[in-house]
């Protein structure tokens, strides 16, 4: 007997397949985590790590210091500090609130958040041979991520690159 969703599958445009399959890929992830995080928390931790790289504070430093510090930037100030005390709380950062950090804040993983986002990477990496993605498949999407990437980076250019 054919798979009950088949059909509706069949049917989706490229958008609904790439979210069919991200959503899997994440629920594989968070029920066999060991620790319980939401998607967003996942999510932000994976940003920890990336804003972590000497580049990228640097660039966060210098668009933090040309931004309007108006009101809505205090609004997503407060709102991204209070996501990043909830994985702290986790023991997965440490928020670094020192003026000599160049910014408001800036957050560091923690040993145990490393370890996270290795058991992360490993249970991705599992989840791509449960769903059967082969070479082609991967050369396919790295073409795909490729065409992709302009788009997001030309929205966080935009927004400064400092969330």
């Amino acid at each position: 007997m054919a798979h009950p969703h088949k059909k509706a599958i069949e049917n989706m445009n490229a958008s609904s397949l790439i979210g069919v399959i991200e959503e899997s890929k994440m629920t594989y992830v968070r029920e066999n985590l060991s620790v319980f995080l939401h998607e967003s928390q996942i999510k932000l931790l994976k940003q920890v790590k990336k804003h972590e790289k000497p580049h990228h504070k640097r660039v966060r430093i210098k668009q933090f210091e040309k931004a309007d510090k108006n009101d809505l930037f205090v609004l997503h100030l407060d709102l991204y500090l209070k996501k990043y005390e909830k994985l702290a709380k986790k023991g997965l950062i440490e928020i670094d609130n020192s003026p000599e950090n160049g910014l408001a804040y800036d957050c560091l993983l923690t040993d145990e958040g490393k370890a996270i986002l290795e058991e992360i990477a490993s249970l991705e990496s599992e989840w791509e041979g449960v769903v059967g993605i082969g070479e082609d498949d991967l050369e396919t999407l790295q073409k795909l991520a490729l065409n992709s990437f302009e788009i997001s980076y030309r929205h966080k250019k935009k927004q400064g690159f400092i969330f």
